[in-house]
């Protein structure tokens, strides 16, 4: 009897040692591979700059373009691929597209040289910064990171229909416990995933939602955690139901989203501004910042929207699609809104 316990005792502490080791290896590869991608990243910036400096910004472009074909043959020959003329091209693009060094080794930290080769292919450089600190921020895969980009999610977030100083200033600040809402937030959020007929009432849009809840936060973003639906809030003699309700862990506060059909009416602001203030009074917590609103409405009008100053209110009004419409359109919309948005400050600082 004492053999048998000595022997399933023997192999549950041997399984326990194997799974101990196992884990050891696979950090020590992740590590690794972590370490060489951020070596293999920084020679990269380095060899973009020394090309750069030494070869391509001297006035004799052809001479340039002959020295780095000699050299991308050499360097072929002794290491092998990786350093096609395209290849040290990309290289010089990536040196050009973000030129501080210091902010290569902190970004490559995180991103892949993977990551960096979709990057470039941004023309725009708030956007990339924008990707950049999102991507750095999120642990965002490469593969999510392209599909954030095809979504347009620059283009989409509040952060986006401010001027560039504003938006730098605010990207510089997304590692800080106070980082702005607008980084965080969205103007319109993208529903396709939902599969909606037509004539949806609010109740299928949020049974829609909850049964796509994970495509649905991967939209809100990866800091968001669901807490609950229809939340009951007992205010006097009255029984009144929020539609979903949030938690946000990068800004430590709870977030209520209101769902609405139609376009957004001045009375909704009544009732969401009631259910913030039940739930700053009985759910805050005292580490807590104020609780935020959500309205998702299909349509807004701007002018009642600035007139209500809802911002102030921390209730956030945005339009939801449930397709993305043609790129074009979308990039005229922030175009127009981000020349709103200087006339404001312009008006501001007179």
């Amino acid at each position: 009897m004492s053999n048998k316990t000595d022997i399933t005792t023997s192999t549950s502490d041997y399984k326990n040692l194997y799974a101990d080791i196992r884990q050891l290896v696979i950090e020590a590869r992740s590590s690794v591979a972590k370490q060489v991608n951020q070596t293999l990243t920084i020679t990269y910036w380095q060899i973009g700059k020394r090309v750069s400096i030494d070869i391509l910004d001297s006035n004799r472009a052809e001479y340039g373009k002959q020295v780095l074909q000699q050299l991308s043959q050499q360097l072929s020959d002794e290491f092998g691929k990786g350093f096609t003329y395209s290849s040290l091209t990309r290289m010089v693009k990536f040196y050009k597209a973000f030129p501080e060094e210091q902010i290569i080794a902190t970004l490559s930290q995180q991103l892949s040289w993977s990551h960096f080769v979709e990057l470039l292919k941004l023309e725009n450089a708030i956007q990339r910064e924008f990707y950049a600190r999102m991507s750095h921020h999120e642990g965002w895969s490469v593969r999510t990171l392209r599909q954030r980009m095809d979504g347009m999610l620059f283009e989409r977030s509040a952060i986006a229909k401010q001027p560039e100083q504003v938006i730098r200033q605010e990207l510089a600040k997304l590692e800080q416990s106070d980082s702005s809402l607008a980084l965080h937030l969205k103007d319109p959020y993208l529903l396709d995933f939902l599969d909606l007929q037509d004539n949806f009432s609010e109740k299928d849009l949020e049974n829609a939602i909850l049964h796509k809840l994970e495509h649905f936060i991967l939209e809100l973003g990866s800091d968001f955690a669901f807490m609950a639906r229809q939340k009951r809030l007992q205010i006097g003699g009255n029984d009144y139901y929020l539609d979903l309700l949030f938690y946000h862990r990068k800004l430590k506060r709870l977030v209520l989203i209101e769902l609405k059909l139609g376009e957004f009416k001045p009375e909704h602001k009544g009732q969401v501004e009631l259910y913030l203030k039940w739930l700053a009074k009985h759910e805050q917590q005292v580490d807590e910042n104020p609780p935020i609103a959500i309205l998702l409405c299909s349509s807004k009008d701007k002018e009642v929207i600035e007139l209500m100053e809802l911002e102030q209110d921390a209730i956030h009004v945005s339009e939801y699609w449930l397709q993305l419409p043609p790129k074009e359109v979308l990039q005229a919309k922030l175009h127009k809104a981000i020349e709103e948005a200087k006339l404001r400050l312009e008006v501001g600082d007179e």
